[in-house]
């Protein structure tokens, strides 16, 4: 394993981040911010608690997930989707750097900025409403679980993508719905049963109980079936990272 490139393409991609840092991190942690003054302020106070949990603290799992899981996918696609877009790809895949290698810088980077974001919105929460977590190692299991799942997705994304417009595609027109409806601000246990049953075909869903048991011990589905659900996903992402870089789809093209 080739560290010094990893740790080249990772460097790089951190310090592009931290350059537009206004965009990167602060204009997400004020969208988030709204959330609770919206919905955890204003409206959660008209709310009954839920399971025993205030709607404010609720809520809180839902939005570390949501703001995780569109800006993992979002810096993954970018990441890899510049290089394509300026030719600079072709650098990379010319120097005696392996797939493995551009993937572990690339992802890697992408996944440590879903990260903080999560890290920094969990920290933001507690300024709104009183937070316990029950599980802490299982709390950081999923967050590194989803930082790295989503990262791995929106890099297949950047690969994919063949201009910017695509590039937003899945994001706005697939994930966005997904995380919203995937019980983010609500218990699936709300709703009625024909729409129980359809929301557990979200695979979202599942991620957002799991993360949520870990605070409070309450979920939509059991700890193992989240477990496992986010882990099927990220070895269907990787099996699609294999075969594109195997094939040369859409990167040597």
């Amino acid at each position: 394993m080739n560290w010094r490139a990893i740790r080249a393409i990772y460097q790089f991609e951190m310090a592009r981040w931290w350059r537009t840092i206004l965009q990167s991190i602060v204009s997400p942690v004020l969208s988030t911010s709204l959330y609770f003054v919206v919905f955890g302020g204003a409206i959660g106070s008209r709310m009954t608690a839920i399971d025993g949990v205030s709607y404010g603290a609720f809520i809180v799992p839902g939005l570390i997930m949501l703001t995780m899981i569109t800006q993992g996918i979002s810096v993954g696609s970018f990441g890899i989707y510049f290089p394509k877009f300026v030719g600079t790809i072709y650098e990379i895949l010319s120097a005696p750097v392996s797939y493995m290698e551009i993937v572990v810088g690339y992802v890697g980077a992408a996944a440590t900025k879903s990260l903080v974001l999560g890290l920094l919105i969990l920290a933001t929460s507690t300024l709104f409403v009183p937070l316990h977590i029950a599980h802490p190692v299982w709390m950081v299991v999923f967050l590194v679980l989803t930082a790295v799942t989503f990262s791995l997705f929106g890099f297949i994304i950047g690969i994919w993508a063949d201009n910017f417009e695509k590039l937003q595609l899945i994001p706005m027109l697939v994930v966005m719905p997904l995380v919203f409806l995937g019980g983010s601000f609500y218990s699936v246990q709300m709703l009625p049963p024909i729409w129980q049953a359809i929301s557990h075909f979200n695979p979202v869903l599942y991620l957002i109980s799991g993360f949520r048991w870990s605070f409070y011990e309450i979920a939509d589905v059991g700890i193992g079936v989240s477990i496992g659900a986010i882990t099927v996903f990220l070895a269907a992402c990787m099996t699609a990272v294999w075969w594109i870089f195997k094939t040369g789809w859409r990167v040597k093209s």
